[in-house]
């Protein structure tokens, strides 16, 4: 492992997490534990936001980050620290080094979303892209350091980190004592198992669930065997969680404290991200979204519990915000697109577009296809890509249309 010879405690506890606490209270935003009256109708019991993302580097990381960076010596501390990342754990190592006076390298993979490699530079950091994958960007952090003689800070496999992420459950009980759920998302393990001990320990009756993005499902597939595997190679909306192997600490502490681990699709991730944006005016990345989208879409049964959602983040390119919202509508059905068959004659295209119109649904675009279109010489084929109200409207306006003689079949779009 990077930064062999480090020792850590053979379990993070309690009093470690509340340690950790004391030692980044007063630089750590106390996030909000918001409820949603919306998400509760549509979950079926009382589920609440607890917001890391409204952080000052956009997510949760900071709280791990801070604790590893004062428990180092002044000659750590001189000589400076390099880390890895896909993004959120590099700005806040960015931004906590630059607060203490400590040089910071980071290396991120030349994937990592292009905010997030801004906004690290923006931090003070000098920062290094190499590889396509977290993992690559890892094994070049190492040769840094090892060239450099740096002191590396790892984003997960790291008892301090592990503790400083763990603050979380501790506020989580004081903003709501009455929890009986926590959904938190997972990638390299770090939250899940900071979070999983403070509860366990103040509250055992609490069930804690962690959430994949299904491409990389190393936590679910580690538990159930026993030990640590590595799986997932693709590319994910949840690129901070798009971890092929969970750390060697969290797991431990995972084992003890996490019920269960499920995981969740892309279009569900891209759905979550859209609910959270427009229904509670909250935006989140993928790997944010997650543990919203596992709730939404019942992959356990909550029976009218009080549950947290932790939105860990928020750092997303507005580019790809805007092609998952567009995902989400197509999902949702309020973005169709429909392919009509009519004469090819003057005045058709017009009674088309009344009978839509009819229906109230919004016309996007339109484009013709007379050289390709699959019906009779003399027939059209005209694409309609409507804004709706979901998925019984759709049906709606393709029912309308068939009864006025046009044929009407709906486009989907893989997602």
């Amino acid at each position: 492992m990077c930064g062999a010879g480090r020792t850590f405690p053979d379990m993070v506890t309690l009093q470690d997490i509340q340690h950790a606490r004391t030692c980044i209270a007063d630089a750590i935003y106390l996030s909000p534990l918001a409820r949603s009256e919306s998400l509760s109708q549509q979950a079926g019991a009382p589920v609440y936001l607890k917001l890391e993302n409204l952080q000052m580097t956009g997510s949760f990381k900071e709280r791990g980050a801070l604790n590893r960076l004062l428990a180092l010596s002044a000659e750590e501390r001189a000589v400076g620290v390099v880390a890895s990342s896909a993004g959120n754990h590099a700005q806040a190592v960015a931004y906590i080094a630059r607060r203490l006076g400590i040089d910071a390298t980071i290396i991120m993979p030349e994937t990592a979303p292009l905010t997030k490699v801004s906004n690290t530079r923006g931090h003070g950091a000098e920062v290094i892209l190499a590889g396509e994958t977290y993992a690559e960007a890892y094994d070049e952090a190492c040769r840094v350091q090892k060239e450099r003689g740096l002191v590396f800070i790892h984003p997960y496999d790291d008892a301090l980190v592990v503790a400083g992420q763990g603050t979380i459950g501790l506020e989580l009980l004081e903003q709501e004592p009455d929890l009986e759920v926590v959904v938190v998302p997972v990638g390299g393990g770090g939250l899940i198992a900071g979070i999983g001990t403070a509860i366990k320990a103040l509250a055992p009756g609490v069930e804690i669930i962690g959430v994949e993005a299904a491409s990389y499902p190393s936590a679910q597939q580690s538990l159930a065997a026993g030990h640590v595997e590595a799986c997932g190679d693709t590319s994910t909306l949840a690129d901070g969680i798009a971890v092929r192997r969970i750390g060697d600490v969290p797991f431990a502490q995972m084992q003890r404290v996490v019920d269960r681990v499920v995981t969740v699709t892309e279009e569900e991730i891209a759905s979550s991200i859209l609910a959270l944006a427009e229904q509670e005016k909250t935006v989140a990345e993928g790997a944010g979204a997650v543990a919203l989208a596992a709730v939404l879409e019942g992959r356990f049964e909550l029976r009218g519990r009080r549950v947290a959602c932790i939105v860990s983040g928020g750092n997303i390119d507005v580019n790809t915000l805007a092609k998952i919202i567009e995902r989400g509508l197509t999902r949702d059905g309020r973005r169709v697109r429909l392919s009509v068959d009519v004469p090819d004659r003057p005045g058709s295209l017009s009674k088309v577009a009344a009978v839509v119109a009819q229906c109230h649904a919004n016309v996007l675009e339109v484009h013709h296809e007379r050289a390709f279109a699959a019906g009779p010489v003399g027939t059209t084929a005209v694409r309609f890509t409507l804004e709706t109200r979901g998925r019984d409207h759709v049906e709606e306006v393709i029912a309308r249309l068939d009864s006025h003689g046009f044929a009407a079949h709906e486009e989907r779009r893989a997602i």
